[in-house]
């Protein structure tokens, strides 16, 4: 059903972000803590909007709020116009010379396992008018909400081709052979990648970067990548391997506890498998100030977690 404004009515934006909020959280309770508004207030924004729009935005149930197909196509029109006035808002607010405004960051898992608690604690330290929101997904999801504009910024893993994304190179990271306690990794400092072909594998899915990356790089060697297990989580990746239940290919960084903790063990891989690390951001329109001011915290944070060993990126790549 085609969306229509009522004769003499106008969507407002205070509408529009309440629609927004709801629509993501899927509850107006939630929507009203997100918003630190009234939820009867946020309930009238909605019913407002549609019956300015004159089509039924929500169904709701007892397990909260649904989009309609109408309020689906709502979202997907205004989510990057309404980011847009906030950064107009924001770059404003910022005019005196201290960033100012909310930032959309997005995280692969494993970098946000490296990342996110160091950098936003130093956010929120040099930083303290930048309201910084953490999105941790993987990179097919990350790059969609980017051309959407409903993020500002993601680190993801390259290559870059194709992304139609405004992208800047952080380095390059290699990956190693993980597996359980006592698997022998630790001693034997290296494998081959035809070793590693013939052990029980614990892999994400096709249509993750890293199963491709892996895909291409035993292409190269002609040999055939098979999983025992596919799962889409690296965090359930590592609690099976603790149960010693296989081997997979993760970024040092990313497991640098649990092989400390002696939980897991890992080996180089011989060829080299590396991936490129990418900071995106959409090419739709301009970043905020705050935006820019957090793009440049991010490459000076990664710069000083490599310097401190705590990070094996080569960013001279």
């Amino acid at each position: 059903m085609p969306i229509r404004p009522a004769a003499g009515h106008s969507m407002d934006l205070k509408q529009l972000r309440t629609f927004r909020a709801v629509a993501e959280l899927g509850s107006l309770s939630k929507a009203a803590d997100r918003l630190r508004a009234a939820q009867p207030a946020l309930s009238r924004h909605i019913k407002l909007l549609e019956h300015e729009l004159r089509v039924e935005l929500f169904v709701r149930n007892g397990r909260g709020m649904l989009l309609t197909s109408a309020g689906r196509m709502l979202l997907d029109r205004t989510t990057g116009l309404i980011r847009q006035i906030e950064q107009v808002s924001d770059d404003l607010k910022s005019a005196n010379g201290n960033p100012s405004g909310r930032v959309i960051l997005g995280l692969v898992p494993t970098v946000s396992a490296v990342l996110s608690g160091r950098f936003a604690r130093r956010v929120l330290h040099e930083f303290p008018d930048v309201s910084l929101r953490l999105v941790e997904s993987y990179g097919g999801h990350l790059v969609e909400w980017l051309h959407r504009g409903e993020m500002d910024l993601a680190i993801i893993y390259g290559p870059a081709v194709d992304l139609h994304l405004q992208v800047q190179s952080i380095g390059r990271e290699d990956i190693v052979a993980v597996g359980p306690p006592g698997s022998g990794l630790n001693k034997r400092k290296q494998v081959d990648l035809k070793w590693l072909a013939k052990q029980k594998l614990i892999l994400p899915s096709i249509s993750h970067g890293l199963r491709a990356l892996l895909e291409k790089a035993l292409a190269r060697e002609k040999l055939k990548l098979e999983a025992m297990i596919e799962v889409d989580s690296y965090r359930a990746q590592i609690s099976l391997m603790e149960e010693g239940l296989g081997y997979t290919l993760l970024p040092p960084s990313a497991i640098r506890a649990e092989v400390a903790a002696k939980r897991l063990e890992m080996a180089a891989v011989n060829p080299s498998v590396s991936r490129e690390l990418i900071l995106a951001s959409p090419i739709a329109h301009p970043p905020s100030i705050a935006t820019t001011t957090i793009a440049t915290l991010i490459v000076s944070e990664i710069q000083e977690l490599s310097r401190q060993g705590r990070w094996k990126i080569d960013m001279t790549a």
